[in-house]
């Protein structure tokens, strides 16, 4: 039964792609069900994010039966699939496992949210009942080791994202974020993230300013904030203690003035300013005034390269990481290997104890002197015990199998007895 890993991601397939393979949320339970009859596969959970979707399943079928599938199950061709996918095998795909939920493998190095997203990914093939022994030892340990990554290295610890870095650089200013306003001004892809990472962290307040009151609203909505005009921005810039701003304005939306009057509404109350947008939205002079700390998408962008750096240097401690997880697996899965011998020779040596005690209880039942009994019970068990050993090891000698007489040593931790006898 071979382990694998197959699938496609943001390295090896465009987004238009990527949409064509991609798993609803409510769609996953079904096509797991599909997934297990249709390609002939024991075990399967399913991975998918906008970055990546990933099979990972436990078969003895050949991995065309996968892809015959995966093409009948969504609008991909075959032709486009055999260019983009990928496909590791046992401890190889136990390997990438391990790198996706340590966030090796992700867009931006590091990113936290994809050990989740494989933890539900997981949590819904159990429920499904499409998680067998294998997969989920596999899980255990792919969980184990992201976990290590985690606490071990600095790898999530430092923002690489110009959204992320500018919640970072706030909470720097504000400790606690629980009580503080926040107003974010326009309402794209980059304040959408400001916004999610802020309501993350738990800010008290957003409030969100565009130019049109509808593309406000709807991010507003999702986050439980406010939505104004920009034109409204002088009435509720005193109770911003944050402001960030990305829009695609080509003269700045706040000047000195209207900073320097919220100001003084604040009673000087220090405002935490970061201008995202090129070019700016805040006018530079901004910066003079005592009580704000302004920053512009440069001195962000420096703080991301640095921290990437930092990121590369954690994702070499991680590899090694990785790298004894492999090791434990491979051990663990040998050891598994030997779970049916070991079984099967318990089970023998304990139907042996068992008839030579009811032996003994009978003879003691008769009157026979226990004395006696124990010691025929013992010869009697060490002579069948070591019988069928004895029996195999001569006829190994005597056919020059040297290789079952240091087995035998070996298992039978014999080599301590063979240096006593050279002793003098």
């Amino acid at each position: 039964m071979t382990l694998l890993a197959f699938g496609i991601n943001h390295t090896t397939a465009p987004l238009a792609l990527r949409e064509r393979v991609a798993f609803a949320p409510e769609s996953v339970e079904s096509a797991l069900h599909q997934a297990q009859i249709r390609a002939g596969l024991y075990e399967v959970t399913i991975l998918s994010t906008c970055n990546r979707t990933e099979i990972y399943a436990s078969t003895d079928s050949d991995v065309e039966n996968l892809i015959t599938w995966l093409v009948e199950h969504t609008s991909i061709s075959t032709q486009d699939l055999a260019r983009c996918y990928y496909c590791y095998r046992d401890e190889e795909a136990v390997r990438h496992m391990m790198k996706v939920a340590g966030g090796l493998d992700s867009l931006v190095l590091g990113e936290p949210q994809i050990l989740g997203q494989m933890k539900s990914a997981y949590a819904v093939a159990r429920s499904a009942g499409t998680l067998g022994s294998s997969l989920h030892h596999a899980f255990q340990q792919v969980f184990n080791i992201a976990k290590r990554v985690r606490s071990e290295t600095a790898i999530g610890e430092n923002p690489v994202s110009v959204a992320y870095a500018a919640v970072t650089l706030a909470q720097q200013i504000f400790s606690n974020l629980k009580q503080d306003t926040a107003l974010l001004i326009g309402a794209g892809e980059t304040i959408e993230l400001v916004a999610r990472h802020l309501a993350e962290q738990g800010i008290r307040r957003m409030i969100v300013a565009n130019r049109t009151l509808d593309r406000a609203k709807r991010l507003a909505e999702e986050f439980a904030a406010e939505a104004i005009l920009l034109a409204d921005i002088p009435d509720y810039l005193p109770n911003a203690d944050i402001v960030i701003s990305s829009t695609a304005s080509q003269l700045p939306i706040l000047g000195k003035g209207a900073v320097e009057s919220a100001l003084k509404k604040r009673k000087h109350k220090p405002m935490f300013m970061l201008d995202i947008a090129v070019p700016r939205d805040i006018e530079e002079q901004v910066g003079e005034l005592a009580d704000v700390y302004l920053y512009t998408v440069d001195d962000l962008h420096a703080v991301i390269d640095e921290n990437k750096k930092t990121r590369l240097a954690a994702a070499d401690k991680a590899e090694i990481i990785i790298d004894e997880g492999v090791e434990s697996f491979r051990r663990q899965v040998r050891e598994l290997d030997a779970v049916s011998t070991i079984k099967a020779y318990r089970g023998q040596m304990e139907e042996l104890r068992d008839n030579e005690v009811q032996k003994a209880l009978r003879i003691l039942q008769a009157g026979g002197d226990p004395a006696q009994v124990l010691q025929q019970l013992g010869r009697n068990l060490t002579n069948k015990i070591i019988h069928t050993p004895t029996t195999v090891m001569k006829d190994a000698s005597a056919n020059g199998r040297n290789d079952v007489i240091r087995a035998a040593q070996e298992l039978f931790d014999l080599s301590h007895h063979d240096s006593d006898k050279s002793e003098p």
